[in-house]
Parts: C-alpha cells; structure tokens; sequence
C-alpha cells in the first residue's frame, strides 16, 4: 500500500477547513504587547446578565495583565538603556531623547496596565 492509498483511507477523517486562521506578523506582535484583545466591552452589553458575563469574563482575564506588565517593564528598561547608551556613549542627543521618550511612553504603559489589573483584580460583583 502506498503513502497517497494510506492517506485517503476512508476509515480516517477527512480534514476540511476547520483550522483557526493563522495570525499575520502584525497581529501576533499586536496581541504580544497590547492586552484590550483579551477583555469584553462591558457597555456593549444588551442586558443585565450579558453584562455580568462580560465583567466576570474580565476579571478572569485579568490574571494575564502581570505577563503584559512584565513586558512593558522589558520595554521600558530597554528603551531607558538605549537612552543612556546614545547619551553617554555615543553623544547623540537626539536619539537618546527619541529613547528617554519612548521610555516615558512604556513606564506610563505599565501604569495603565497596573491600574487595569489593580480595578479587575479588586473588583467585586454586585
């Protein structure tokens, strides 16, 4: 028996189209730094219980938000570093202040991501 025999055995399953969609680069680095894919617009909701669904679908999720913050952490040293590096090293001011900069944009990342995690960790259901 052959390899293409064996594969169209009709004792096996065929595989139609059930796959996920694979993600684009794009998307993976996306969903890699921002965490809003993960949570439930709790506005959008049609009714009470839709609503108490969502809130408790967000305060689950809520338990990957320190993975997020550790890597905003990541980003903001890293950026910080390249900011020292340029000054001091390499005496080029305006990139290290592009670097200072976006340092300053990830350290008020992680502050948005700790006051996320802090609300829905906190948070109690009516």
């Amino acid at each position: 028996m052959t390899n293409e025999q064996q594969s169209s055995s009709p004792s096996e399953p065929e595989r139609t189209g059930t796959a996920e969609p694979r993600l684009t680069s794009g998307q993976l680095w996306y969903r890699f730094l921002f965490f809003d894919w993960l949570f439930r617009d709790v506005n959008a909701a049609r009714d009470l219980f839709e609503r108490h669904a969502a809130r408790q679908h967000n305060q689950r999720m809520s338990r990957y938000l320190p993975v997020y913050l550790r890597r905003w952490s990541v980003l903001t040293v890293f950026d910080f570093g390249l900011g020292l590096l340029f000054e001091r090293v390499i005496q080029a001011t305006l990139l290290s202040a592009w670097f200072f900069t976006w340092s300053c944009v990830t350290f008020t990342g992680m502050v948005v991501i700790t006051v996320a995690w802090l609300f829905l960790a906190s948070a109690r259901m009516p």
